[in-house]
């Protein structure tokens, strides 16, 4: 892409992190004699993704069971909240043998992890896959993970974006320790690589101290996509300095335009063309051949929801305790708590916030009603047959500067409810000319333009 022109087109990914969990295992539509985790499925939904020419399948990760609520995992083991969650790398490379343009994002916190280990990884399966890999890297909130790693606390809010960027960089470091042409492979005289073209890193910063170089031959794209989510002004600086594609909360224009601002004035000061750089908006779609019938399926996927649920998915995701929520309070205040406490107020309070201010004051009930609708991902879904679907995204892809697109998930069983974005939504986009070029290049890099 041109230095300064803009993305055109949508870009389209698909978050497979919860497509087994908050009862869609047992919805209609969902896989008969095939269970979560068989592999199976996901090559299958590989498959039917890139018929319809979907750029990116996106696994989110948490290693720990939630806990947050009340202190204990047993409602999340009870009614399958966010549990269970494998590694999905090698699910990954699975579906990367039955598909040949699709990419991969995985996810991996460089808060618990260590960046050799993660950037020794993401080299093979660059190669595995062709080139077709992203790296999410995220600063992790929960302490059901942190628990896990031997964190008795999470680290402060500020550290774990400081050893976020310390941990790409070093990353980016480990990659570059190979060059691209220091692969010689002379079968004349048995020489193998060019010793001048490896070398150490030798990095030792606040966090990590790394020898390297990387023990690898240099993937395809030599630098695997990063992709990174901040949406505070501290996340927003991170992407910034780091990511080559963001991930943003959609459903609420004051809040997209709010993230797209902060970002493009972000990147200015790191002296980045803010062109270059896509939001993909996470949007749930619910898509039906009548609107009539994708708003049952809506209401199908609600009656999941009880307050337990609720409160277990939100607790978790905020990483702090909603349990202790007074019977009416402040949104600031509730804020403040939870920063507090090195937890995220991103999330729901964060979206409360932009949308009713920070000292507007809400009861306990109203909080988890709002809660209700972001827990089954109705705060920021569309619901209705294709062209209504693909009016609202259109508009909403104009108003957000028409640069990146939209991260869809869905509250309907597995393989149904991304079948029938694929089937239905997707093609009435691409015949309105609103999605990007398919595949245009041979590695994931190329067919996003970063």
């Amino acid at each position: 892409m041109e230095e300064g022109s803009a993305v055109t087109g949508m870009h389209i990914g698909y978050d497979l992190s919860f497509t087994h969990t908050e009862g869609a295992w047992a919805r209609q539509g969902s896989w008969v004699g095939h269970d979560f985790p068989d592999v199976r499925m996901y090559m299958e939904l590989a498959r039917t993704a890139e018929r319809a020419s979907v750029d990116l399948l996106f696994f989110g990760d948490g290693s720990g069971i939630p806990s947050t609520w009340r202190g204990s995992i047993e409602p999340a083991v009870e009614w399958g909240i966010q549990w269970p969650r494998h590694d999905m790398s090698p699910v990954i490379a699975a579906m990367s043998t039955v598909t040949e343009k699709i990419g991969f994002g995985l996810t991996y916190s460089s808060t618990f992890m260590h960046p050799f280990y993660v950037a020794r990884l993401l080299n093979s399966l660059d190669h595995v896959t062709g080139g077709r890999i992203a790296f999410n890297v995220v600063a992790s909130t929960r302490g059901a993970d942190a628990a896990n790693y031997g964190f008795n606390e999470l680290m402060d809010h500020g550290l774990r974006y400081e050893r976020m960027e310390e941990f790409v960089k070093v990353c980016r470091a480990l990659w570059d320790s190979v060059a691209p042409d220091a692969i010689v492979r002379d079968r004349n005289t048995g020489r193998f690589a060019d010793p001048s073209k490896v070398h150490p890193i030798d990095h030792a910063g606040r966090f990590f101290t790394v020898k390297g170089p990387l023990a690898s031959v240099p993937s395809p794209q030599h630098h695997p996509l990063v992709v990174q989510a901040g949406n505070s002004p501290r996340g927003i600086t991170a992407s910034a300095r780091l990511a080559d594609l963001v991930f943003g909360f959609g459903g609420n224009l004051m809040a997209q335009h709010r993230h797209r601002k902060l970002l493009d004035e972000a990147l200015l000061a790191e002296g980045r063309d803010p062109a270059r750089v896509g939001i993909l908006w996470a949007t749930q779609v619910i898509v039906g051949r009548t609107t009539a019938e994708a708003e049952a399926r809506r209401d199908a996927a609600h009656e999941f929801w009880s307050e337990e649920a609720v409160a277990t998915y939100l607790s978790h995701n905020a990483g702090y305790d909603l349990s202790t929520l007074p019977d009416s309070f402040r949104l600031a205040e509730l804020r403040d708590e939870i920063v507090a406490a090195n937890a995220s107020p991103a999330g729901l309070v964060g979206s409360l916030i932009a949308e009713f201010g920070e000292d507007h004051t809400m009861s306990r009930d109203e909080f988890f009603e709002h809660g209700r609708e972001r827990a089954t991902g109705l705060d920021h879904g569309i619901v209705g047959d294709p062209a209504t679907v693909a009016d609202a995204l259109e508009e909403n892809f104009a108003a957000t500067g028409s640069r990146g697109g939209y991260m869809f998930s869905s509250p309907l069983a597995m393989p149904s409810g991304f079948a029938e974005i694929s089937e239905l939504l997707l093609p009435e986009l691409r015949r309105r000319g609103a999605l990007a070029p398919a595949y245009p290049g041979a590695t994931l890099r190329e067919n996003l333009a970063v």
